[in-house]
């Protein structure tokens, strides 16, 4: 008996080494195929915590478990039941009681089927007489672009493939997020959640899209292909080298291309996109340029002036009307993202020269590029109507040239010239005429006064609710930075162009006024360059509202709990945010002076500035020791859980060492990555800070 049972486990474990399966054979859950030389594998698994089964294909030579396609998306089966096999109609994927959840859906009858997992991790059915390619799954994508597949539409067959994220990474199917080739005017890559464009990665110009960041030269990851005929438009990425890379599309709406380092077992990401705000779609809106070297961020082409001063989205229009043909120029713009081409028109055959030609002959042509800018560039792109969607990069980007009325040939008579000089006269006298009052109107145009019920030393001013609405497009949702147990935070920019945040007390916040007066008195009381900076506040009617400077890098939690993003924190940066929230707490607690603790130090209250200095924030829940003081209680614990110290919690005592035990926590989530109260292990049920406690121990 013993000796059949070793028998069966070999012909099962013989099995799973094959790359292939035919009519006479299956692969049950727990059974796999596996490449030839052992790339990848395929079998039934679980998605993180879920208890579902799919069928799937993955790395095998990488750990943890890095899934590439998924078969039964939509349709995950609830036991171990499922089973694959293969017949004369294609591969059919059934659980145990026959039932189909997932097939080929192949139309062609075949004599001698055979499923084959390649070695570039494609499943193809072919029919073994006729060696032929009947269907692979290649053509229907998941989250993920392997070298050697091909993202773009046949135009013979309608068939379109795209990527799409996850809905989480407890569940494989579709999620919100999508990559496609936008086949409308000249193709160009676009990432869409739902049916709105979020990103677009711009057009293919020979070298590479022109809104992704180029690779480093030295990472020898594909060869980049873009094809467009009368059959086809594709992207592919050729393999190039050992280097095992993909591009995929995560749930939070990122585009990733991340390499393996067999050496140290992780993936490293080579590049992600959107980047920052000004790979948003659109976000200067029409023939604006949005640029990150600028505290302004969006510009107006030049011949153009801003359509509403303080809505960036409505774009610019045109300072002076065209005049077409000999009364136009086209100045010349260089390293940047072309403008959406959905609306362009293309032509591989014409020279630069040939282009330029034809757009000025053409009234309703606005701008001309190449198409391509290998070899000294070649064809030609043209562009009717409005310019959408531009960035300007220091390194990379494109040559655009931009239609513009010219000023050549504009006489000046003696009558405008005497205008002009009085007109110039006159607002000399205007200006120093207006000296005298020019902070007055400065304060109103911001709708600021002092705030007289203030200390003077608080130097806190009160907004008026007109204009925190008018700063935040009346509280537009585009403008919302997030949300906590206050209330929504939004971004805001004053009249004169500095950038805030507002805090608005939300009417059913379970924080109220006691909070908003609490941090209102504590915070304008406090500067250090770690703490954040409160530049005032709003209270009329029934709207209380506190307006802080603006972090641009949004929380710490924001990075150091994404996979994508934590990999632009390296040591040298964790360490220097470890040392600024250090000093923040000791300011706090030893240096300022009243001695406060915080009460609720946590990554979401740690926001980042440009240079990513942090800043300790929200003080609502804060207390002030007197000078004696080394513990008291409280009767209404509030803050966190998971950073709070435990006789915190438990009896309601705090003292500065509640700050330090919570700093504990974040330090460790600093270093690891991982939320404290949602780290799992599957050797016990501690938290991150217990299973710490248990590494040390052991």
């Amino acid at each position: 008996m013993l000796g059949a049972y070793s028998c069966l486990l070999f012909i099962l474990g013989a099995s799973a080494a094959n790359d292939n399966i035919t009519p006479s054979q299956s692969i049950r859950d727990g059974e796999t195929l596996v490449s030839v030389n052992g790339t990848f594998e395929l079998g039934f698994f679980s998605p993180g915590t879920s208890a579902k089964r799919y069928l799937g294909i993955w790395y095998k030579r990488v750990s943890p478990r890095t899934v590439a396609w998924v078969a039964n998306r939509e349709t995950p089966l609830t036991d171990q039941s499922g089973l694959l096999n293969v017949t004369s109609k294609g591969i059919v994927l059934l659980d145990g009681r026959d039932r189909i959840f997932w097939s080929s859906n192949t139309s062609i009858t075949m004599k001698n089927p055979v499923v084959q997992l390649m070695d570039s991790g494609n499943l193809v059915l072919t029919d073994g007489n006729y060696n032929s390619l009947l269907w692979q799954s290649f053509d229907h994508p998941c989250d993920t672009l392997l070298p050697g597949m091909k993202l773009g539409r046949n135009f013979k067959t309608g068939m379109d493939r795209h990527l799409s994220s996850w809905k989480s990474i407890n569940d494989p199917a579709p999620g919100e997020f999508s990559l496609w080739i936008d086949t409308h005017g000249f193709p160009q890559l676009v990432l869409r959640k739902g049916s709105v464009l979020q990103y677009r990665a711009g057009s293919w110009n020979g070298l590479g899209f022109t809104g992704t960041p180029p690779l480093k030269e030295n990472v020898p990851l594909c060869d980049y292909k873009f094809v467009i005929n009368e059959n086809e438009v594709y992207y592919e990425c050729d393999a190039k080298g050992p280097a095992v890379s993909r591009l995929w599309v995560n749930q939070s709406g990122l585009v990733l291309r991340s390499i393996w380092s067999s050496q140290q077992d992780v993936w490293f990401l080579a590049y992600y996109a959107p980047l920052d705000r000004c790979d948003l779609y659109s976000v200067c809106g029409a023939n604006a340029r949005c640029t990150t070297n600028s505290s302004r961020r969006c510009d107006c082409l030049e011949g153009f002036v801003p359509k509403s001063p303080n809505n960036w989205s409505e774009g610019c229009v045109r300072e002076r009307e065209l005049k077409c043909r000999n009364g136009d120029e086209f100045p010349k713009y260089v390293k940047l993202k072309l403008p959406d081409t959905s609306s362009s028109w293309f032509n591989a055959s014409m020279n630069l020269k040939e282009c330029s030609e034809l757009c000025s002959k053409n009234c309703s042509c606005t701008a001309y590029a190449n198409s391509d800018v290998e070899r000294g560039g070649s064809g030609c792109l043209l562009w009717f109507g409005d310019l959408m969607d531009m960035k300007e990069y220091n390194d990379g980007g494109q040559d655009l040239y931009i239609r513009i009325a010219s000023e050549r040939g504009r006489s000046v008579t003696k009558k405008q010239v005497g205008i002009i000089i009085a007109s110039v006269l006159l607002m000399a006298m205007f200006i120093v005429a207006s000296l005298f009052c020019i902070w007055r109107k400065k304060l109103k145009k911001q709708g600021l006064t002092k705030m007289s019920h203030m200390k003077e030393d608080m130097e806190l001013w009160e907004f008026d609710f007109a204009s925190i609405a008018k700063a935040t497009d009346n509280f537009a949702s585009y403008n919302k930075l997030g949300e906590g147990g206050f209330g929504p935070v939004y971004k805001g920019t004053l009249v004169e162009g500095q950038e805030i945040a507002v805090k608005r007390l939300s009417k059913g916040s379970g924080q109220g006024m006691e909070e908003f007066k609490n941090e209102v008195t504590l915070i304008a009381r406090l500067q250090h360059r770690n703490l954040v900076k409160l530049l005032g506040c709003c209270i009329q009617a029934d709207e209380s509202m506190l307006i802080y400077e603006y972090m641009p890098n949004k929380s710490l939690d924001f990075f150091i709990f994404d996979q994508a993003r934590a990999t632009f924190l390296d040591w040298q940066k964790r360490i220097h945010i470890v040392g600024g929230i250090a000093r923040g707490i000791l300011y706090l607690h030893q240096d300022s002076r009243m001695r406060i603790i915080h009460r609720d130090l946590k990554a979401s209250n740690v926001l980042l500035d440009n240079d990513m200095n942090p800043k300790i924030s929200d003080f609502g829940m804060a207390r002030i020791f007197g000078g004696d003081e080394i513990q008291t209680n409280t009767h209404k614990v509030v803050g966190t859980y998971g950073y709070m110290s435990p006789e915190y919690a438990a009896e309601g005592l705090f003292s500065v060492k509640s700050d330090v035990f919570s700093f504990g926590v974040l330090v460790l989530e600093i270093v690891s990555g991982k939320k404290n109260w949602r780290f799992s292990h599957p050797d016990h049920d501690h938290n991150l800070l217990g299973h710490v406690r248990v590494e040390n121990n052991t």
